[in-house]
């Protein structure tokens, strides 16, 4: 599970909460350097991590968004993981504006995907085609829509590692049953006004 600096937590730690419960899993935060990772928030940190020479073949690799996109496009220490373990990789997976980092190595050209919505159509700048479902899965490589959706994501995965029955108990054991208050989840339900002003004001999710 990569980090990086600035990463946004629930990323990371909504599919970590799921695929750690996974019969026989071990999970390893990996990342640039050993140590604990600063969030988006400013607030919380993450870790301790690996570095990425350390995992040189995981079995499914979760890399997380935030909102500082640039930062991590322009990582090519992270780029160069990702198609390194990509060859040995059961799933390559992604949460967020995670899909973007994943585009930016190489690995979802000719693939469907998705990704924040407020960034989503970006995926066409490295051959991806944007979908608007909220879990996108396209052979191996397996992306998820904003944030919260990597639970979303996290248990289509537990599903198809361990079987339907594991994925439906470790739902009921996180008691994963989401019931918001508003409909404003998705563009296509928030009212218009919401979007709008998210759409003019992008910098308030995705600094760059």
């Amino acid at each position: 599970m990569v980090l990086y600096p600035h990463m946004t937590a629930l990323d990371i730690v909504g599919p970590h909460e799921v695929l750690s419960r996974l019969p026989g899993a071990t999970t390893t935060f990996v990342g640039v350097g050993a140590g604990r990772v600063p969030t988006d928030t400013g607030v919380l940190s993450l870790g301790d991590k690996a570095d990425f020479s350390d995992v040189p073949a995981p079995d499914v690799v979760v890399v997380p968004g935030g909102p500082d996109v640039a930062a991590q496009l322009a990582d090519a220490a992270l780029r160069d993981w990702l198609r390194a373990v990509d060859t040995g990789a059961t799933w390559m997976t992604s949460v967020c504006t995670g899909s973007l980092i994943l585009g930016a190595a190489g690995l979802l050209e000719g693939r469907a995907a998705t990704s924040h919505w407020i960034v989503r159509e970006r995926l066409r700048e490295f051959g991806a085609e944007p979908s608007p479902e909220r879990v996108v899965v396209d052979g191996k490589y397996a992306t998820a829509a904003g944030v919260s959706a990597g639970i979303d994501l996290a248990l289509t995965l537990a599903a198809r590692i361990a079987g339907p029955q594991v994925a439906q108990t470790i739902q009921l054991a996180i008691e994963y049953d989401p019931r918001p208050p508003f409909t404003a989840g998705s563009p296509t339900t928030a009212p218009a006004g919401i979007v709008g002003h998210l759409r003019a004001n992008a910098h308030l999710i995705v600094t760059s």
